[in-house]
């Protein structure tokens, strides 16, 4: 039990350390809107238009999105690549950025989103990886409380931790990729996530979502999970920014994001192979939609989609046979699939032989 002096000496003291959090934080959040008024500023933006962005930007909430992250390159396909996780709602809207054939930036801890816009524009008119997260550092008064990494479409990397990151907070940069975290629940996670990446096997997102799983293992973020994401493009600009995606995954809101995110992975690797077969059944190349589907099925074998063109494309093969069981299983799942079953044959998708649909749909008997 206190007495009433102790209690006076513990509320003082209390109310002390409160206002002095209240003050790093108003002091941190005129910063972050000094930076962004001197940016927009730098950026030449003048006359009506320049106030207004000005007054935008002084409204913005201060963000911090502490968290842990990667920006990667693969350099057998010159795929770019960032990842993230983070106890923070839809992490994916603000920290990664990446565009094909130009790079891949990560910002977060007090995040100013500018630094993903800008690396890109920066990057894709020429500019390393390196001079451009030096120039864009140069210009923010705030960059104490920033995280950023960046990754050129050549590999080459670097990344920032400013000294009021909260600990612990750190980055390592190895070659096509960097690592970065802050706010952990200790100094070991991001060598966990380095290590991840350079042993695992496999395709760029594979290896990305293993640092995140490594990084979760080694403790995460002190404040635990909420939302994660993972992008890669590709090597090479197509001039379709859509099909430059290779994965645009996002977790915002959950209590496993890491978890979501491994099962949302697979079935985008899925939904990639029932994109392939679709292009081949439009170039008439019935074998290759088999192989397609097949691969989809085999990745998620209880997705009535993928079933289903599986066995589309069997009957196109002549494999009648062997498409009735998978027809029979979609149709228990759901049987909507039997009402759409006719509609193909009249697109082409099936042969318009009306004994064939028959003998189809019969597999789904009577409801």
């Amino acid at each position: 039990m206190m007495n009433e002096k102790q209690e006076h000496s513990f509320f003082t003291s209390s109310l002390c350390t409160l206002t002095s959090a209240l003050a790093l934080i108003a002091a941190l959040a005129a910063a972050v809107v000094v930076s962004g008024l001197a940016q927009a500023g730098a950026g030449g933006v003048g006359g009506a238009q320049g106030a207004a962005m000005q007054e935008d930007e002084a409204k913005m909430p201060l963000r911090p999105v502490h968290t842990f992250s990667i920006v990667a390159r693969d350099p057998q396909t010159g795929e770019l690549g960032v990842a993230v996780q983070s106890h923070w709602f839809s992490v994916g809207a603000i920290v990664p950025w990446a565009e094909a054939g130009v790079g891949a930036v990560a910002t977060q801890s007090f995040v100013d989103p500018s630094y993903g816009k800008n690396g890109l524009d920066l990057m894709r008119k020429g500019m390393s990886a390196p001079d451009a997260l030096k120039e864009l550092l140069a210009k923010d008064a705030s960059r104490d409380v920033r995280q950023v990494a960046m990754i050129d479409a050549k590999g080459r990397v670097n990344a920032w931790t400013g000294s009021k990151d909260i600990p612990a907070a750190g980055h390592i940069i190895g070659e096509n990729f960097s690592v970065q975290a802050n706010l952990m629940a200790n100094d070991r996670v991001w060598p966990a996530m380095a290590e991840a990446f350079r042993q695992t096997k496999g395709d760029l997102a594979e290896r990305m979502m293993a640092a995140l799983e490594a990084a979760q293992g080694a403790g995460g973020d002190i404040r635990g999970r909420q939302s994660a994401a993972l992008i890669v493009v590709t090597g090479k600009p197509t001039g379709k920014p859509w099909a430059d995606r290779i994965f645009d995954l996002r977790v915002d809101d959950s209590p496993e994001p890491l978890k979501e995110l491994r099962r949302l992975l697979t079935l985008q690797r899925a939904y990639n192979h029932m994109n392939a077969g679709d292009l081949a059944v439009e170039r008439k190349d019935n074998e290759g939609a088999l192989r397609e589907y097949s691969a989809a099925e085999r990745l998620v074998p209880d997705n009535a989609e993928m079933i289903y063109w599986h066995a589309v494309a069997l009957v196109n093969m002549n494999r009648v046979e062997e498409s009735l069981p998978l027809f029979r299983k979609v149709f228990q799942m759901d049987r909507n699939w039997i009402e759409l079953t006719p509609r193909l044959s009249k697109v082409g998708l099936l042969p318009d032989d009306p004994k064939l649909i028959e003998r189809i749909v019969a597999v789904g008997g009577k409801p």
